[in-house]
């Protein structure tokens, strides 16, 4: 039988445990005996408390670990972004996944595959929420900030929370085909391969939080003239710069060019129309500045990987 191991801590995040065990338990009715998964938790010894209260207790404890899974997932918890994690965990994390065929993290589980030294040199996803945290403290990480889940070699990241069924289907789909991980998803009542990725689901653009800032203004100046005009040049002449002047302080106060700022802008002004209004999407597309529908597929196609028409059928607000 396939071993699959998944740690877990006190103020670990429920459905980061719950929602992969649900997706191997489901397989287990759709394969034969001897490649039905056998999933262990490995915690602390004592009852523990998961972050919504749940109350929780492992099947075996850190110390105990010893012996090779042929999968080891690091459950996500809200304190990992901020607090390092036990040491028990570390050298629990770091000798399960020296011995494991496969190992990775759901959620913010991937801050402690960093901590324990696991991540250099690997492209790796978490919670859109946290990625840039992930990717400051763990430089030699290459972080996604928009994939669902990613598989570099034998580690697997996920994005957050719900993306642990995701990353779940996806080895299922791995180890026993489509049609098993499909007859999977339709038990649960979700999308076999979810479309798109984490950016749909992000806040839009900000605006800075100093309003009397050159980027303020510039952020009013585009979000005011979204249909307009909008090259570096207008956007320079705007606050009283030269363009190469322009450019280069942009790039260092909103850590994205001119260009890429202005396009996000005009997808996230959309993705608002699209959830709260009837508009046509021809109707949309000329308030936003993309100018055509077509044009603004093209934009959402490339930034969030769904159509407006599909954004809107998961988004729109009744």
């Amino acid at each position: 039988m396939p071993s699959v191991a998944i740690l877990v801590f006190p103020k670990v995040q429920a459905l980061d445990v719950s929602g992969p065990m649900d997706v191997f338990d489901e397989a287990n009715a759709f394969v034969s005996a001897e490649h039905r998964y056998e999933v262990t938790l490995i915690g602390p010894r004592e009852f523990f408390r998961a972050s919504n209260g749940m109350p929780m207790a492992a099947h075996e404890r850190y110390e105990d670990a010893i012996r090779k899974f042929d999968l080891v997932l690091v459950a996500g918890g809200p304190s990992l972004p901020s607090e390092a994690p036990d040491a028990n965990v570390l050298s629990c994390v770091r000798q399960l996944a020296a011995l494991a065929t496969r190992y990775g993290s759901v959620c913010t589980g991937a801050f402690i595959l960093g901590h324990a030294g696991l991540l250099d040199g690997k492209s790796v996803t978490t919670h859109w929420q946290n990625a840039d945290a992930l990717a400051q403290q763990f430089p030699l990480a290459e972080v996604d900030r928009d994939r669902i889940y990613i598989r570099d070699g034998a580690l697997l990241t996920s994005a957050g929370v719900t993306a642990g069924i995701d990353l779940a289907l996806a080895i299922v789909n791995e180890d026993h085909g489509s049609a098993v991980a499909l007859a999977v998803a339709k038990r649960l009542v979700v999308v076999a391969q979810r479309q798109g990725g984490q950016s749909q689901f992000s806040p839009y653009i900000a605006a800075p939080s100093d309003d009397g800032s050159p980027l303020a203004v510039i952020y009013r100046f585009v979000m005011s003239n979204l249909n307009g005009k909008l090259s570096v040049c207008d956007l320079a002449e705007h606050a009283g710069m030269s363009r190469r002047n322009f450019a280069r302080f942009f790039l260092q106060e909103a850590k994205t060019t001119p260009g890429e700022f202005v396009e996000q802008a005009r997808v996230d002004a959309a993705r608002n129309l699209l959830e709260g209004s009837p508009l046509a999407l021809k109707e949309i597309a000329f308030q936003c500045g993309f100018g055509t529908p077509h044009r603004m597929r093209q934009v959402f196609a490339k930034r969030l990987g769904v159509t407006p028409g599909q954004y809107r059928a998961s988004f729109r607000r009744p």
